[in-house]
């Protein structure tokens, strides 16, 4: 596995743990302690504003899951790009968008630059 398949691998299953220590403890071991997450919706810093983030989106959208686009993981150097799906597990996706992640060093995620290409109406 490369590193860019490893960083987008960590990435979605960080968003998909449900369970909060469970989450809390990917993001403690994958993610770098000054990350920052910038998306369309919100931009936070440090591991601590990443989790609630990411509880707040699971309470948003219950049960669903996030998967890997279909045109896969592209990257080079410390850096992957990729598309993702959030829907059910088996059916649509409610919400797909575009990620660019970065890595720190040790291999932690360090940044993701986040777009939406999807998203649902009201």
């Amino acid at each position: 596995m490369t590193n860019i398949q490893q960083l987008a691998d960590q990435y979605l299953a960080t968003w998909n743990e449900t369970d909060p220590a469970a989450r809390r403890k990917l993001i403690d071991t994958s993610w770098a302690a000054d990350l920052s997450y910038t998306d369309p919706l919100v931009e936070v810093t440090g591991r601590d504003a990443l989790d609630a983030t990411i509880g707040a989106v699971q309470q948003q959208f219950p049960g669903l899951v996030f998967t890997l686009g279909e045109t896969g993981v592209d990257g080079h150097h410390q850096q992957a790009r990729f598309t993702w799906n959030l829907g059910p597990a088996d059916g649509e996706a409610l919400v797909v968008g575009f990620d660019v992640v970065t890595s720190d060093a040790e291999g932690r995620i360090a940044t993701v630059l986040g777009f939406l290409d999807k998203v649902p109406t009201a």
